[in-house]
């Protein structure tokens, strides 16, 4: 899949910096894909963050990647978590618009994962949520414990961010229709593991539309 070609989309701190990859045909599915953490690094360049995209793309969703507030060339300044949030909506918006009536899905990686989940879960207009790589052990998800979404938790058996018995925890407290997938082996950042990555995704995806009238 070529994923170069950078596409400009109007956010509420400013521009923001995305690549859009369309299937061939009719678009009925679109999936949005969050970057980790911008202080460390994080883009939409990231490579877990390319192969989520790469999974939903082959499934024939269009894919679209963006760099949040003060990442890449996106304006903004970092905002912990919050202000991101608000560029998620409007990516939300963006896809909305120019794909009339499509279902909508969410991805995120370990940050992205943290920001899909807190706007997500309230936005009628998401049919399902991929959290990768989710941060656990260092943010409180309490809140996001009522919500009737479809998900699915992906974790590396060896997360030093997001250890497999917190997030457990954090199963054990969801309601709605949840699934979690260990990678074991599998640190952080799925060094070695990104082709399993691939299939556990794309499994999902697989699993929730066929359950779809």
């Amino acid at each position: 899949m070529d994923l170069t070609g950078n596409i400009f989309i109007s956010g509420p701190a400013g521009r923001i910096e995305a690549i859009l990859k369309e299937p061939a045909g009719e678009i009925t599915r679109a999936a949005v894909v969050c970057h980790p953490h911008p202080l460390f690094g994080g883009t939409m360049h990231n490579k877990v963050v390319y192969r989520i995209a790469k999974a939903f793309f082959d499934s024939g969703f269009a894919t679209l990647r963006f760099n949040f507030r003060g990442a890449g060339r996106s304006e903004g300044k970092h905002d912990e978590g919050r202000g991101e949030q608000n560029d998620l909506r409007s990516m939300i918006r963006f896809i909305e618009e120019k794909y009339t009536g499509a279902e909508i899905w969410l991805a995120g990686f370990s940050f992205g994962a943290a920001v899909l989940l807190r706007a997500g879960c309230p936005n009628p207009l998401i049919g399902a949520l991929i959290a990768v790589g989710t941060p656990v052990s260092k943010y409180d998800f309490a809140s996001e414990a009522i919500c009737d979404k479809p998900r699915l938790f992906v974790q590396g058996g060896q997360d030093e961010f997001g250890s497999v018995a917190d997030l457990e925890k954090l199963m054990a407290a969801l309601n709605g229709p949840v699934q979690m997938k260990v990678i074991e082996g599998a640190d952080h950042f799925f060094e070695g593991h990104l082709d399993e990555l691939s299939r556990v995704v794309s499994a999902f995806i697989v699993s929730i539309r066929s359950e779809s009238p």
